[in-house]
């Protein structure tokens, strides 16, 4: 089970005597079923994976879906490969995330120190120069987040008018387990009937909130709901056992090599 995240603010104080490591695979969001996207990933995101909508606070979020059953991740292998065709913004950071005080204007730059990934200094990449100030490397990630930030909040934007417009609806999915349909709920779509009823005005405001991309995104990704099948079975392949040694033998059997009173034989 995945530890809670222990995140620190990078100052020189604390970090001028570490190092950080970055991340060689995608264990650390095997349980992410739920993953933020933003509006600068959607042309990204939409061919790779099915998006919806889950309730946040008073409102929705709009989220990438990795899996229909919660606390598993399609996308991720066994050994820690990404699987799909597109990688979100929110794991690239990974193990730094932007945090953002009630009294700052600004975000501050963490990192989760439960990642395994803070190392003593010289083991890994600096967090800092020889000026005391943020390293390259950490300046890059920062940018990264810092570009994820602003476009979430035009993303909120989009999301809270789609949702002023009731066009965001529970979205019936299920999971066959055995010979039962078991329901999905807790994921929402757009509703596309409705989307194509409004009226004109009603129209009009949802193109200049930047909802309109949101929308249509979300309802062309519903197509890769086969994505999530696909990777089902191929999740099935890697986790089967492997196979012992008396199967290996039976599988030789097929191509003219068979076993006979403890003697191999080709014939």
């Amino acid at each position: 089970m995945a530890q809670s995240p222990r995140l620190t603010a990078i100052s020189k104080e604390q970090f001028s005597v570490k190092a950080w490591r970055r991340y060689t695979g995608y264990a650390f969001a095997a349980g992410e079923t739920l993953i933020p996207l933003v509006v600068a990933e959607l042309a990204q995101a939409v061919p790779a994976m099915p998006l919806g909508f889950v309730q946040s606070g008073d409102g929705f979020q709009l989220v990438a879906v990795t899996a229909l059953q919660p606390g598993a991740n399609l996308f991720v292998a066994p050994d820690g490969r990404w699987l799909g065709a597109y990688v979100p913004a929110a794991l690239r950071g990974y193990p730094f995330r932007l945090v953002k005080p009630q009294d700052r204007a600004e975000g501050v730059l963490c990192i989760d120190e439960a990642s395994g990934l803070v190392v003593e200094a010289g083991q890994g990449e600096a967090f800092l120069d020889e000026d005391g100030r943020p390293s390259k490397a950490v300046k890059d990630v920062l940018e990264l987040l810092s570009q994820v930030e602003r476009s979430r909040m035009a993303t909120q934007t989009a999301v809270d008018a789609l949702a002023a417009a009731s066009l965001v609806q529970p979205w019936p999915l299920g999971i066959k387990q055995g010979e039962q349909n078991v329901p999905v709920t807790g994921l929402y779509r757009i509703d596309e009937a409705a989307l194509n009823a409004l009226e004109n005005e009603a129209f009009l405001t949802l193109r200049r909130s930047g909802a309109l991309p949101v929308a249509y995104a979300q309802l062309l990704s519903m197509n890769q709901l086969a994505v999530l099948q696909q990777l089902t079975q191929i999740q099935a392949k890697l986790n089967a056992p492997a196979p012992s040694v008396a199967q290996n033998f039976a599988g030789l059997r097929g191509i003219g090599l068979s076993q006979d009173d403890g003697t191999l034989k080709f014939h």
